[in-house]
């Protein structure tokens, strides 16, 4: 079982909380903005949904 994650780039300021409260790393930080660069990792536990103010994040189960 995997998630799918995604960052909605125009709700994205580029602040990196999400890529700070990830326990596995799945963010990076490129051009400005969180980019999910390693989706597969993610563990579903939503911590970058919850620490995102700006509500750009969005984590689904596949």
């Amino acid at each position: 079982m995997g998630y799918n994650v995604t960052v909605d780039t125009d709700k994205c300021v580029g602040c990196g909380e999400c890529a700070d409260v990830c326990p596995v790393d799945v963010y990076e930080m490129k051009d400005g903005k969180s980019e999910p660069s390693n989706a597969e990792e993610c563990l579903g536990c939503e911590s970058c949904v919850e620490v995102c103010e700006h509500s750009a994040i969005t984590v689904e189960e596949n």
